[in-house]
Protein backbone atom coordinates (compact mmCIF):
# COMPACT_ATOMS: atom_id res chain seq x y z
CA UNK A 1 0.00 0.00 0.00
CA UNK A 2 1.57 3.47 -0.88
CA UNK A 3 0.58 6.90 0.99
CA UNK A 4 -0.83 9.99 -1.75
CA UNK A 5 -1.95 13.22 -1.07
CA UNK A 6 -4.86 14.72 -0.36
CA UNK A 7 -4.69 18.26 -0.06
CA UNK A 8 -7.73 19.67 1.89
CA UNK A 9 -8.71 23.67 1.37
CA UNK A 10 -10.05 24.15 5.23
CA UNK A 11 -7.79 23.92 8.62
CA UNK A 12 -6.40 21.24 9.87
CA UNK A 13 -9.06 19.54 11.82
CA UNK A 14 -9.29 15.73 12.50
CA UNK A 15 -12.23 14.28 13.53
CA UNK A 16 -12.13 10.53 14.98
CA UNK A 17 -14.90 8.45 15.86
CA UNK A 18 -14.76 4.83 17.45
CA UNK A 19 -17.41 2.89 18.21
CA UNK A 20 -19.25 -1.03 17.77
CA UNK A 21 -20.72 -2.66 15.12
CA UNK A 22 -24.14 -1.26 14.11
CA UNK A 23 -23.60 2.24 16.69
CA UNK A 24 -23.71 4.09 13.07
CA UNK A 25 -20.27 5.14 12.85
CA UNK A 26 -20.12 4.57 8.71
CA UNK A 27 -23.71 6.60 8.03
CA UNK A 28 -23.31 9.04 10.32
CA UNK A 29 -19.36 10.06 9.98
CA UNK A 30 -20.17 10.09 6.15
CA UNK A 31 -22.86 12.11 6.68
CA UNK A 32 -20.96 14.40 9.19
CA UNK A 33 -18.08 14.71 6.18
CA UNK A 34 -20.52 15.60 3.29
CA UNK A 35 -21.73 18.80 5.58
CA UNK A 36 -18.89 19.93 6.53
CA UNK A 37 -16.89 19.47 3.53
CA UNK A 38 -14.16 17.07 4.78
CA UNK A 39 -12.76 13.80 3.81
CA UNK A 40 -13.87 10.28 5.12
CA UNK A 41 -12.65 7.24 5.91
CA UNK A 42 -14.28 4.12 6.61
CA UNK A 43 -10.46 1.91 8.30
CA UNK A 44 -13.31 -0.81 8.51
CA UNK A 45 -13.39 -0.88 4.94
CA UNK A 46 -9.82 -1.78 4.86
CA UNK A 47 -9.88 -4.70 7.11
CA UNK A 48 -12.99 -5.68 4.98
CA UNK A 49 -10.33 -5.36 1.56
CA UNK A 50 -7.61 -6.94 3.37
CA UNK A 51 -9.86 -9.62 3.76
CA UNK A 52 -11.36 -10.31 0.39
CA UNK A 53 -7.82 -10.42 -0.46
CA UNK A 54 -6.66 -12.36 1.46
CA UNK A 55 -9.38 -15.14 0.93
CA UNK A 56 -9.36 -13.98 -2.95
CA UNK A 57 -5.51 -15.24 -2.67
CA UNK A 58 -6.52 -18.32 -1.04
CA UNK A 59 -4.52 -17.64 2.26
CA UNK A 60 -5.44 -19.45 5.16
CA UNK A 61 -6.11 -16.53 7.52
CA UNK A 62 -4.77 -18.39 10.56
CA UNK A 63 -1.64 -17.97 9.41
CA UNK A 64 -0.38 -14.75 10.97
CA UNK A 65 2.79 -14.36 8.96
CA UNK A 66 0.78 -15.32 5.93
CA UNK A 67 -1.84 -12.74 6.12
CA UNK A 68 0.91 -9.90 7.15
CA UNK A 69 2.85 -10.69 3.78
CA UNK A 70 -0.66 -10.30 1.84
CA UNK A 71 -1.88 -6.76 3.88
CA UNK A 72 1.33 -5.61 3.19
CA UNK A 73 1.28 -6.71 -0.52
CA UNK A 74 -2.43 -5.09 -0.84
CA UNK A 75 -3.21 -3.04 -3.97
CA UNK A 76 -5.90 -0.81 -2.16
CA UNK A 77 -7.26 1.91 -3.52
CA UNK A 78 -10.15 3.76 -1.04
CA UNK A 79 -12.00 6.99 -1.60
CA UNK A 80 -11.65 9.55 0.73
CA UNK A 81 -15.00 11.26 -0.72
CA UNK A 82 -17.84 10.89 1.82
CA UNK A 83 -20.36 11.17 -1.08
CA UNK A 84 -18.78 8.11 -3.33
CA UNK A 85 -17.70 5.92 -1.84
CA UNK A 86 -15.14 3.22 -3.99
CA UNK A 87 -12.61 0.55 -2.93
CA UNK A 88 -10.89 -1.56 -5.24
CA UNK A 89 -8.26 -3.88 -4.81
CA UNK A 90 -6.20 -3.87 -8.20
CA UNK A 91 -8.27 -3.76 -11.12
CA UNK A 92 -11.58 -5.21 -8.92
CA UNK A 93 -13.82 -3.00 -7.49
CA UNK A 94 -14.93 -4.79 -4.48
CA UNK A 95 -16.84 -1.65 -2.64
CA UNK A 96 -20.07 -4.36 -2.63
CA UNK A 97 -18.18 -7.33 -2.00
CA UNK A 98 -16.61 -6.36 1.36
CA UNK A 99 -19.86 -6.18 2.55
CA UNK A 100 -20.70 -9.59 1.84
CA UNK A 101 -21.71 -11.85 4.67
CA UNK A 102 -18.87 -14.19 3.71
CA UNK A 103 -16.08 -11.11 4.54
CA UNK A 104 -18.10 -10.02 7.96
CA UNK A 105 -17.77 -13.04 9.49
CA UNK A 106 -14.04 -13.54 8.58
CA UNK A 107 -12.60 -9.96 8.91
CA UNK A 108 -11.98 -10.35 12.91
CA UNK A 109 -9.21 -12.83 11.92
CA UNK A 110 -7.56 -9.76 10.49
CA UNK A 111 -7.84 -7.13 12.78
CA UNK A 112 -7.07 -9.28 15.44
CA UNK A 113 -3.63 -10.06 13.16
CA UNK A 114 -1.29 -7.84 14.96
CA UNK A 115 1.57 -7.71 12.61
CA UNK A 116 -1.42 -7.16 9.37
CA UNK A 117 -2.91 -4.66 11.64
CA UNK A 118 0.44 -2.59 12.35
CA UNK A 119 0.40 -2.41 8.55
CA UNK A 120 -3.33 -0.91 8.20
CA UNK A 121 -2.86 1.76 10.62
CA UNK A 122 0.47 2.79 9.35
CA UNK A 123 -1.74 3.29 6.19
CA UNK A 124 -4.90 4.80 8.06
CA UNK A 125 -2.11 7.68 9.34
CA UNK A 126 -0.77 8.25 6.07
CA UNK A 127 -4.05 9.03 4.86
CA UNK A 128 -5.07 11.11 7.46
CA UNK A 129 -2.02 12.63 7.83
CA UNK A 130 -2.43 13.69 4.50
CA UNK A 131 -6.04 14.99 4.18
CA UNK A 132 -5.58 17.69 7.25
CA UNK A 133 -9.10 17.96 7.36
CA UNK A 134 -11.44 14.68 7.61
CA UNK A 135 -13.98 12.22 9.86
CA UNK A 136 -12.02 8.89 9.98
CA UNK A 137 -14.07 6.23 12.22
CA UNK A 138 -13.53 2.61 13.20
CA UNK A 139 -12.40 1.04 16.28
CA UNK A 140 -8.79 2.22 17.61
CA UNK A 141 -9.03 5.72 15.80
CA UNK A 142 -9.12 7.99 18.67
CA UNK A 143 -6.97 5.30 20.62
CA UNK A 144 -4.33 4.20 18.32
CA UNK A 145 -4.62 5.51 14.90
CA UNK A 146 -5.62 9.17 15.35
CA UNK A 147 -4.99 10.05 19.35
CA UNK A 148 -4.00 13.94 18.98
CA UNK A 149 -6.92 14.36 17.10
CA UNK A 150 -8.57 17.60 17.79
CA UNK A 151 -12.16 16.14 18.05
CA UNK A 152 -12.23 12.23 19.94
CA UNK A 153 -16.02 10.33 20.10
CA UNK A 154 -16.91 6.78 21.12
CA UNK A 155 -19.87 6.10 18.93
CA UNK A 156 -22.07 3.43 21.02
CA UNK A 157 -25.52 2.28 21.50
CA UNK A 158 -27.34 -0.33 22.84
CA UNK A 159 -27.41 -4.18 21.88
CA UNK A 160 -30.43 -4.22 20.24
CA UNK A 161 -30.25 -0.76 18.72
CA UNK A 162 -27.62 -1.79 16.84
CA UNK A 163 -28.66 -5.87 15.79
CA UNK A 164 -31.86 -3.71 14.69
CA UNK A 165 -29.94 -1.31 12.73
CA UNK A 166 -27.78 -3.98 11.30
CA UNK A 167 -30.58 -6.33 9.96
CA UNK A 168 -32.45 -2.87 8.33
CA UNK A 169 -29.29 -2.28 7.01
CA UNK A 170 -28.88 -5.65 5.16
CA UNK A 171 -32.27 -5.53 4.32
CA UNK A 172 -34.00 -7.98 6.31
CA UNK A 173 -32.20 -10.79 4.96
CA UNK A 174 -30.25 -11.87 7.63
CA UNK A 175 -31.43 -14.41 10.37
CA UNK A 176 -31.26 -13.47 14.47
CA UNK A 177 -28.11 -15.77 14.42
CA UNK A 178 -26.13 -14.12 11.73
CA UNK A 179 -26.46 -10.99 12.75
CA UNK A 180 -25.12 -11.77 16.49
CA UNK A 181 -22.61 -13.48 14.64
CA UNK A 182 -21.96 -10.45 12.65
CA UNK A 183 -22.56 -7.90 15.61
CA UNK A 184 -22.05 -8.81 19.33
CA UNK A 185 -19.66 -11.89 18.21
CA UNK A 186 -17.50 -9.76 15.99
CA UNK A 187 -17.20 -6.99 18.47
CA UNK A 188 -16.03 -9.43 21.73
CA UNK A 189 -13.17 -11.27 19.21
CA UNK A 190 -12.32 -8.05 17.87
CA UNK A 191 -12.06 -6.42 21.76
CA UNK A 192 -9.16 -8.67 22.04
CA UNK A 193 -6.95 -5.99 19.74
CA UNK A 194 -8.37 -3.08 20.49
CA UNK A 195 -10.95 -1.31 23.19
CA UNK A 196 -13.85 0.57 21.37
CA UNK A 197 -16.48 -0.04 24.42
CA UNK A 198 -15.02 2.19 26.76
CA UNK A 199 -14.22 5.42 25.97
CA UNK A 200 -10.38 6.25 26.90
CA UNK A 201 -9.65 9.73 28.50
CA UNK A 202 -10.47 12.70 26.76
CA UNK A 203 -13.03 10.80 24.21
CA UNK A 204 -16.64 12.07 24.59
CA UNK A 205 -19.11 9.50 24.41
CA UNK A 206 -22.16 9.63 22.26
CA UNK A 207 -25.12 6.90 22.55
CA UNK A 208 -27.79 6.97 19.85
CA UNK A 209 -29.83 4.30 20.92
CA UNK A 210 -32.61 6.47 21.44
CA UNK A 211 -31.39 9.15 18.65
CA UNK A 212 -32.83 9.59 15.25
CA UNK A 213 -30.26 9.36 12.14
CA UNK A 214 -29.86 13.09 11.72
CA UNK A 215 -29.93 13.95 15.89
CA UNK A 216 -26.62 11.97 16.22
CA UNK A 217 -25.74 13.87 13.32
CA UNK A 218 -26.37 17.17 14.48
CA UNK A 219 -24.75 15.98 17.97
CA UNK A 220 -21.47 15.02 16.88
CA UNK A 221 -21.16 18.36 14.31
CA UNK A 222 -22.02 20.01 17.86
CA UNK A 223 -18.78 18.66 19.38
CA UNK A 224 -16.85 19.33 16.35
CA UNK A 225 -17.84 22.91 16.55
CA UNK A 226 -17.06 23.40 20.07
CA UNK A 227 -13.41 22.31 19.07
CA UNK A 228 -12.90 23.99 15.99
CA UNK A 229 -10.38 26.98 16.53
CA UNK A 230 -12.52 28.79 13.81
CA UNK A 231 -16.11 28.90 12.77
CA UNK A 232 -17.35 26.15 10.66
CA UNK A 233 -19.77 26.62 7.52
CA UNK A 234 -21.72 23.91 6.08
CA UNK A 235 -19.95 24.42 2.24
CA UNK A 236 -22.16 24.25 -0.85
CA UNK A 237 -19.60 22.16 -3.33
CA UNK A 238 -17.52 20.42 -0.22
CA UNK A 239 -13.69 20.56 -0.04
CA UNK A 240 -11.11 19.05 -1.90
CA UNK A 241 -11.33 15.17 -1.75
CA UNK A 242 -9.66 12.15 -3.53
CA UNK A 243 -8.42 8.81 -3.37
CA UNK A 244 -5.53 7.44 -1.42
CA UNK A 245 -3.42 4.31 -1.93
Amino acid sequence: MEGSALVSQRQRLIIAVDGPSGSGKSSVCRAVAGRLGAAYLDTGAMYRAATWYALAQGIDLADERAVAVAVGELPLTISTDPEHQTITVGQSDVTAAIRETRISERVSEIATNRPARALLIAAQRRIIDDSGFIVAEGRDITTVVAPDAQVRVLLTASAEARLRRRGLQLGGTETAEALHRQVIARDARDSTASNFTEAADGVAVLDSSDLTFQETIDALIQRVEQASDEPLSIPSAGASRGESR
